[in-house]
């Protein structure tokens, strides 16, 4: 999970097409202890140098995975959209699944990606020191593990409170700061006998202080769920199927 810090703030009402010009592209670092930090992909830091491969600043950005092994920062079950719940300022990340975390001599498991072979996904969030954006440490959690409680692997069971889903997907939060969560199970997925449970893909919207989750629409059979916004009087949802 990378982030992008502007060498110049953003001042409201002020043209902002002038703010990816500058600035340090950073990668996590998920801990044991709940604890992040973000590491600066700089080059002549953290290893980042000729001697170890990384000739200029070039190189980082155009071998930006490698450079992220390089300063050991945490390989994630393929991250999809990131939100940013707009009072608390938490940010949300999902995590669609992994079935090839821990096997075939692919990274194991860790306190942010919990699972071997994970089926079914999660969601993981953090919040910045001091609430700013540019914080260099973090403190996160796991908001909910996806899963099938029917499983027999306890593992693969999940922690969802309310309606089953799996491979969350599109993250998105209203105004009123609830989070509505689409899912993307593969094609190949749907209906077999691990993903029964689950039906179509759906979206679903969550109670981020409580972690409920109830499931507000699924979709045709076969397809994707992903994009939605709102109008601004809060009374029409456009959605993507």
């Amino acid at each position: 999970i990378y982030k992008f810090v502007s060498a110049k703030p953003h001042v409201a009402g002020q043209p902002t097409d002038s703010l990816l010009d500058e600035g340090t592209l950073h990668v996590a670092q998920f801990t044991e202890n709940g604890r992040g930090r973000w590491i600066a992909l700089r080059h002549g830091e953290n290893g980042l140098t000729p001697e170890h491969g990384f000739a200029d600043a070039a190189d980082i950005l155009v071998r930006t995975r490698a450079a992220a092994d390089a300063v050991r920062a945490t390989p994630m079950d393929r991250p999809e959209w990131i939100a940013v719940h707009p009072q608390s300022g938490e940010v949300y990340c999902s995590l669609t699944n992994n079935g090839q975390r821990g096997t075939d001599g692919k990274p194991g498991p860790d306190a942010a990606n919990p699972r071997t072979g994970n089926r079914y996904g999660h969601i993981v969030r953090w919040r910045e020191d001091s609430g700013d954006a540019a914080a260099t440490a973090f403190r996160w959690d796991v908001f909910v593990a996806c899963g099938d409680p029917a499983q027999a692997d306890p593992a693969q069971r999940g922690n969802i409170r309310g309606d089953l889903f799996a491979s969350p997907d599109g993250l998105w939060f209203d105004t009123a700061g609830r989070l509505w969560i689409q899912t993307d199970m593969s094609g190949g997925a749907m209906g077999k006998p691990d993903h029964a449970a689950f039906g179509n893909n759906q979206m679903l919207v969550a109670d981020p202080t409580s972690g409920e989750v109830r499931r507000f629409l699924t979709g045709p059979r076969g397809c994707e769920v992903t994009g939605i916004t709102q109008t601004p009087d809060g009374r029409a949802l456009f959605v993507n199927i």
